[in-house]
């Protein structure tokens, strides 16, 4: 048990040695960055791939940093939810890291990515595993920070510009969550989740327990992009390089936004119908304006960051439901959003690479020129739609059926008629960019390198095969582990401190 608990602290060590490593050696040894990038990304993906046996063998893991356990010391946990949050952040990282390879030549200095790049996923693997909630903003600021630098990478006035947006707005939202921390520390006395929770139960909830929900609700809100805290997602996602903007769509918007939403309101505070019904209307309301923003635009990578506004929408739904069925659903959904809206990033990254422009009227026909590219971008497409047999149509499927089991119908039709717009938007933009006859100028395009295919080869297969995580087996091993630790609500607490001792 205790040797098995020691996995915990490497998905943040890892990174971080890997970005001081990085930032150290990488200006004098030139393939040291892209070599040792790949290694620790690959071992990151791979540990949280074992750390799903790990869980199912031990249950959950608690780790403890220094000679102080906690609730006094600094608490690790590794559990249902968090192992389902770790696969899917280093899974995407992976594949991301192997596409960054070619990708970043074109950029100087692309040691300087790399050690951004580790310490935002050091940051977003401490903000999962972390039990207390110092540690938890301490872990955000460094994935916020170095995102805020990522976005600006290109330093282009427009990619400077996106970036100030994003790092004044973000800076907003990251006021509201430490407030909220320091309410809660000097209600209950406590920094570690689970001993809050504890006390929290014990105290009942009050006055100051409302105020801290609604500043959760802003700050967290605003990380995930939910409408109408959404105003910096379209200029930031669209102006950093591809690679950053799958991060940035794929899954830094889970973890810093939707990841701690759900865990303070699950497992801290405890889900009320009142945060459920406003996480069904802010999910709603996210999922109807992305889209019908997103229909209108003609710049590939602004049209992708629209649509995580409207996907992140239905994740909300499908938790906010707060059933069994909902909660599976929203989790799913997180999943194949972080793989399909990646390699649609990615796939708009490799048509700019190749064509030198984002905007689908100056484009056709690339499908000739670039059929890998084409291929992989057709399926993340209709995966995205929600067209069968691809993973993204079993998630949305699951949140319609659980709105309809909860009696909730105006919201299961507002999922299908965005589903159905979904569908419209990207076959618009599948047939301007790669079917018709190839444009004027680009006849002496080619496809992208050989690490570039297999990225998006890579995740275009889990689109395709995604759905056989509901099969029986795999389903209670990862999804339904996440799913039961939502649904434990505050008494997850007990099972934490038990483990402590």
């Amino acid at each position: 048990m205790i040797a098995a608990s020691n996995i915990i602290p490497l998905f943040v060590a890892l990174p971080l040695a890997a970005a001081f490593l990085i930032s150290l050696l990488g200006k004098r040894i030139k393939r040291l960055p892209d070599a040792l990038g790949v290694l620790v990304a690959l071992i990151l993906c791979g540990l949280s791939l074992l750390s799903v046996r790990l869980h199912n063998i031990h249950g959950i893991l608690t780790y403890s940093a220094g000679a102080w356990k906690p609730p006094i010391g600094i608490g690790m946990v590794l559990d249902g939810l968090s192992v389902f949050m770790l696969v899917t952040v280093n899974l995407v990282a992976f594949c991301v890291v192997v596409y960054s390879v070619n990708y970043m030549e074109k950029f100087t200095a692309k040691w300087k990515f790399y050690t951004l790049f580790f310490l935002m996923l050091g940051g977003m693997n401490g903000v999962i595993i972390t039990g207390d909630m110092f540690n938890f903003f301490v872990f955000l600021e460094i994935a916020a920070v170095a995102s805020y630098a990522l976005v600006a990478f290109g330093t282009e006035r427009q990619e400077l510009e996106a970036a100030f947006k994003y790092a004044v707005m973000g800076t907003v939202g990251s006021l509201f969550i430490l407030l909220g921390i320091a309410f809660l520390y000097s209600y209950t006395s406590t920094l570690n989740m689970a001993d809050m929770s504890s006390v929290l139960a014990q105290k009942g909830t009050g006055n100051i327990t409302l105020m801290v929900s609604v500043l959760f609700l802003m700050g967290f809100g605003l990380k995930a992009a939910l409408v109408p805290f959404h105003a910096w997602l379209p200029d930031a996602h669209p102006s950093a390089p591809a690679p950053i903007s799958a991060m940035l769509s794929g899954v830094l918007i889970k973890s810093l936004g939707i990841y701690a939403l759900c865990r303070i309101f699950y497992n801290v505070i405890g889900m009320s119908p009142a945060i459920s019904s406003i996480l069904l209307f802010l999910g709603t309301l996210s999922m109807v304006v992305g889209g019908l923003l997103a229909i209108g635009q003609w710049d590939f990578k602004r049209l992708l960051a629209y649509s995580s506004i409207s996907q992140i929408g239905y994740i909300i739904l499908g938790l906010g439901l707060a059933t069994p069925l909902g909660i599976l659903g929203g989790l799913f959904h997180l999943f194949n959003h972080s793989v399909f809206k990646s390699l649609l990033f990615l796939n708009s990254g490799a048509v700019e690479y190749a064509t030198g422009t984002r905007d689908l009227q100056k484009m056709g026909g690339l499908a000739k020129r670039m059929p890998v590219t084409a291929t992989t971008a057709m399926t993340a497409s209709m995966s995205i739609a929600g067209i069968p047999p691809f993973n993204g149509f079993w998630s949305k499927l699951l949140i319609i059926i659980a709105a309809v089991q909860a009696g909730r119908y105006g919201y299961a039709f507002w999922a299908v008629l965005i589903s159905i717009l979904t569908l419209a938007m990207y076959v618009r933009a599948m047939k301007y960019a790669f079917l018709g006859s190839l444009r004027e100028g680009l006849s002496r395009i080619k496809e992208v390198p050989l690490f570039m295919k297999l990225s998006m080869g890579a995740l275009a297969l889990i689109c395709l095969a995604g759905g056989l995580l509901l099969i029986p087996g795999i389903n209670e091993t990862f999804l339904q582990g996440a799913r039961d630790v939502l649904l434990e609500g505050t008494e997850y607490a007990a099972t934490v401190l038990k483990g402590i001792k």
